[in-house]
């Protein structure tokens, strides 16, 4: 796929190239992340991948329906947001968008639904939103923008694919030169199946950092290892790798300690080969 407007965030970009190529794209995507992090960039190059026409690697941005959406006015491509500023999209908005959602597509062979505030929608409206990704029909595809995936129902979540996005000034600022080549260390040792160096740098990782400051190196690692993929390595090993230290960020959050998280990422990465 052709994400390069996208800032950082290389792992997700190679998640969803490889998807494009293989599976393809998902119908429902929820995109989080702080202000500045990309998602409305990332969800106008999905939508835009959804509905190219062109020739070749998508979205080429030069067939007329990329051209349509780059302006704002593609017939199948709809913009969901609160009824005024401010205010969530509410659970009438939802059923009528599942309503037009049954309307079979304009001018492609999808129709595709961008909801803004995806996390401040109410219960009811979220649980509307369900139904809808459980029995819509099989062109449409949903794309919920949230700053924090948490504030999504489970059950919601469930439905979807998450892709979390994190700002490259944050990262860089959030940690020192120590923390920068403990991250290359980690990221060396997963590339190499060194399993000895991965351990001993989680654990020395663990011991020296705040559960905060641990949270955002394992999301540089995650980066790290993303642009590794990019970058020609083992793409296979690095993205199961990636996958995996996303997981950790998650375990991180709460109590665990040091050996808990070395112990756990060196179970998946090394116990089945």
């Amino acid at each position: 796929m052709n994400l390069s407007t996208l800032a950082g965030n290389d792992r997700i970009k190679e998640q969803l190239s490889q998807q494009e190529r293989g599976r393809g794209l998902s119908h429902a995507y929820i995109i989080a992340g702080p202000a500045g992090s990309g998602r409305h960039t990332l969800a106008r190059l999905l939508a835009a991948a959804m509905l190219c026409a062109g020739e070749g690697e998508k979205p080429c941005g030069r067939c007329n329906p990329c051209q349509k959406i780059e302006k704002g006015i593609h017939p199948d491509l709809s913009v969901v947001c609160g009824p005024e500023e401010g205010k969530p999209v509410t659970v009438d908005q939802v059923r009528a968008l599942r309503a037009d959602a049954y309307i079979r597509p304009n001018e492609g062979d999808r129709k595709v639904y961008l909801l803004e505030g995806a996390d401040q929608m109410n219960p009811s409206a979220q649980n509307a939103m369900l139904k809808l990704l459980e029995e819509g029909p099989p062109y449409a595809c949903f794309l919920l923008l949230a700053a924090n995936a948490g504030g999504i129902l489970q059950t919601v979540r469930s439905r979807c694919e998450e892709l979390t996005l994190t700002t490259r000034t944050g990262l860089e600022e959030a940690y020192d030169e120590e923390g920068r080549e403990l991250v290359k260390k980690l990221a060396g040792a997963l590339e190499r199946a060194d399993e000895l160096t991965l351990f001993e740098a989680l654990m020395d990782l663990g011991n020296k950092r705040g559960r905060g400051e641990l949270s955002i190196l394992l999301g540089a690692l995650e980066t790290e290892l993303g642009a590794r993929a990019v970058q020609g390595g083992d793409r296979k090993r690095l993205m199961k790798a990636a996958e995996l230290v996303k997981q950790l960020r998650s375990a991180a959050q709460l109590n665990v300690n040091a050996g808990q998280l070395a112990g756990w990422l060196c179970a998946g990465m090394y116990e089945n080969p």
